[in-house]
């Protein structure tokens, strides 16, 4: 793609990396075959291509972004489906978060917009916060009808919808501690903590850690971790994401100098995706560039971890599991097969549902700002999931796991869930119903 950018304007660092990935693209238009809200909506300007257009026209004009621009670039799921299919290798993860950024800095939204995203951006990174607002939200449920008939409160409406019926408080395992095996330990690991994940579902990190320890891996919860930043920075708040960025990586950079951390695991692969995206992050921050190269090269999906601890092979549990692969993992970290093949080994029956490569409208806030075109996504995903007859859903993403299971009734678990199960450990609490399993 020809471009017409001034020698000043390519003088800012963002503008001439935008640049370069501009230039890669070249109107081949693969992208908008695996592009979720192209195929649902057939618009131009909901493709990759079409909003790498407005992109180049708002950029290379220095205009601010305008009502039409950002309507477009907000319907983008971030999903990154487009990456994998493009031949020619654009770099449309950092194109899209240089727009948000900028239609951040120089668009003024109308008020309710600027009000669901400022509270979306003060509770959810804040586990606290976040427990208190889910508590809350019991008192709004059944209000839902009647907030519907408001099209502009749409948001709200969602966010009750999705609300668990419960906020988890803290347990021994989302509190900072070292959790260390009976035996010398074989490895040593930091592991994620987060935000949302552990209010909504702690028993993820729960059955994570029990397995590591049995196989003779120390894990380590820091003091003072928190949000990697990506619900923020995919919403153009660039101040906030680097802010919890940095706090993450003097903690974890910390415990690397500390010596013999083998891995920074990642339990949410929507924030496995941000943070080993770190040192480009802060790339141009001269007080942590560094610590944070190092951090990210560290971190790895849970999936990743396992299976270089060589698990055993079990025999056939009679379970069938259709497998889920987020966004975050198949086009973000391009983690495919590896989770299918811990299922595999651990004795379930692994499907893989119709169109795996199409996002299931979760995307961090996206079911909330987008509710109409999430709803539609999530219906799709689930017909797809439901067509392969499964007794479980499994998938490595906690948003994945709220939207598919507020539109089925099959138990949605967490793939780490089902390999500690597998190998010794507890029932997902989701599977109670289920026959216990062999002894490994």
């Amino acid at each position: 793609m020809q471009t017409h950018f001034t020698p000043t304007q390519l003088s800012d660092p963002r503008v001439a990396e935008a640049e370069k990935i501009l230039r890669k693209c070249v109107h081949c238009g693969f992208c908008t075959a695996t592009c979720p809200t192209y195929v649902t909506l057939g618009s131009e300007l909901d493709s990759p291509r079409g909003r790498i257009y407005l992109i180049k026209d708002m950029l290379e004009n220095g205009r601010a972004a305008d009502k039409e621009v950002v309507t477009h670039i907000d319907r983008c799921l971030s999903c990154l489906s487009c990456t994998t299919t493009c031949p020619s290798g654009v770099d449309y993860m950092h194109l899209i978060d240089h727009a948000r950024i900028h239609i951040e800095e120089t668009y003024r939204r109308p008020v309710l917009d600027r009000l669901t995203r400022g509270l979306l951006a003060a509770i959810l990174p804040h586990r606290k916060r976040f427990t208190l607002a889910l508590k809350l939200a019991a008192f709004g449920k059944p209000f839902v009808g009647l907030i519907d008939k408001v099209p502009a409160l749409a948001p709200f409406a969602a966010m009750l919808r999705l609300a668990p019926e419960k906020a988890h408080e803290p347990t021994p395992f989302t509190r900072a501690c070292t959790h260390v095996t009976l035996a010398a330990p074989k490895g040593r690991v930091a592991m994620l903590t987060g935000c949302a994940q552990p209010v909504l579902d702690p028993g993820i990190n729960t059955a994570a850690i029990r397995l590591l320890v049995r196989m003779g891996v120390e894990v380590v919860l820091p003091e003072g971790e928190g949000c990697c930043g990506a619900l923020t920075h995919h919403m153009g708040k660039e101040e906030a994401a680097l802010a919890s960025a940095r706090r993450n990586v003097d903690i974890w950079a910390s415990e690397i100098d500390a010596g013999d951390l083998d891995a920074i695991l990642i339990t949410t692969s929507g924030c496995g995706t941000v943070i080993k995206d770190y040192g480009h992050l802060l790339r141009h921050d001269p007080a942590y560039a560094e610590k944070a190269a190092r951090v990210a090269a560290k971190a790895k999906d849970i999936t990743e971890y396992l299976a270089t601890l060589d698990l055993p092979e079990l025999p056939a549990n009679g379970l069938t599991v259709a497998y889920h692969s987020a966004c975050s993992l198949q086009h973000g970290q391009k983690i495919t097969a590896l989770p299918k093949t811990l299922l595999k080994k651990a004795g379930f029956t692994v499907r893989d549902p119709a169109e795996g490569h199409l996002c299931c409208g979760s995307a961090g806030t996206y079911n909330m700002l987008q509710p109409e075109l999430s709803g539609q996504l999530k219906a799709r995903k689930v017909k797809n999931i439901e067509a392969t007859k499964p007794d479980i859903v499994a998938a490595g993403n906690i948003g994945c796991m709220t939207q598919i299971g507020s539109g089925t009734a099959l138990p949605v678990v967490h793939t780490a869930e089902l390999l500690d199960w597998a190998y010794g450990g507890d029932k997902p609490e989701k599977l109670a119903s289920f026959k216990d399993l062999p002894s490994p």
